[in-house]
């Protein structure tokens, strides 16, 4: 019974800095606090700072804020592992490549996609910290290591399709490349620019691994507000305090972010097919 009168007493505190009237916050749709299912407070959303609670509006530029903090890194940390363009060139060279140990290699970069977020932001972590062989360049906990965990994450996506796409590609046209004086490497690097939609489906498949990550850049970088958090990871804090709404406003907003760029890719891919058929007529 003390126990749970020195609960209902923080609530009632809770209730006086927010400035709510008892009846307002008791039956209130909005989660429990402090897990007592028989007592709700925070029924409206409160601006940092202020310990005021607001309305409707002013919510709406609160959360407004909230995304423009977060959503920029989630989207650059996502693209700057897209754009590059290491795996891809060194996919179509495995494509074509012989030498002693090919297939192993092919079968450690095939298991590699399926990595588990949370080991990779592990090893990354080990390998960032003070004591671990890449401490001394001290960036653990910034947005740096977390490109490190994305990239190790997302280039065996882009390695292995590309590895798939180029090496089909090869078995319709690439005798005739070959006919004609190109080298392997060459054969490869025009196929993966002829089979050029299917590269970009490739990026967006790697896209979506990226943006929609959570374990490991919360290990390695920390979940830092206005530093290292991102839309995923705020997602997962506020669902953990309780605050569905903004958890499912900030995955509309993912959802947004990715259909975009589908459609984007759509309108590119009929737009090419367009201008093919008008050029062959």
């Amino acid at each position: 019974l003390a126990h749970r009168q020195a609960r209902r007493d923080v609530i009632r505190q809770m209730r006086g800095c927010l400035h709510h009237a008892p009846g307002v916050a008791r039956g209130a749709h909005a989660p429990a606090f402090a897990g007592i299912s028989d007592e709700v407070v925070v029924p409206t959303i409160v601006a940092p700072g202020s310990g005021k609670a607001v309305g409707k509006d002013a919510a709406f530029e609160v959360f407004a804020k909230g995304l423009a903090d977060i959503g920029p890194g989630a989207v650059v940390v996502a693209l700057a592992i897209e754009l590059t363009g290491l795996g891809l060139a060194f996919g179509a060279w495995m494509a074509v490549a012989h030498f002693p140990g090919h297939r192993q290699l092919t079968l450690v970069v095939n298991t590699m996609l399926a990595l588990p977020a949370v080991v990779v932001g592990l090893v990354v972590y080990l390998l960032l910290s003070r004591s671990g062989p890449l401490g001394a360049f001290g960036i653990l906990f910034t947005p740096s290591a977390m490109v490190v965990a994305q990239t190790v994450l997302v280039l065996p996506i882009i390695v292995a399709l590309t590895r798939q796409l180029v090496a089909d590609a090869l078995r319709d046209g690439g005798d005739q490349l070959l006919s004609m004086g190109a080298r392997p490497l060459t054969c490869a690097l025009l196929m993966l620019v002829h089979s050029r939609w299917a590269v970009l489906t490739v990026l967006i498949a790697a896209f979506g691994r990226a943006i929609s990550e959570v374990g490991a850049v919360m290990i390695v970088g920390g979940n830092i507000e206005g530093f290292t958090r991102v839309i995923t990871t705020t997602i997962a804090l506020e669902t953990s305090k309780g605050d569905l709404p903004l958890a499912m406003a900030l995955g509309i907003v993912l959802l947004v972010v990715v259909g975009v760029l589908n459609v984007l890719l759509g309108l590119a891919h009929r737009g090419g097919r367009g201008s093919a058929l008008a050029g062959v007529r």
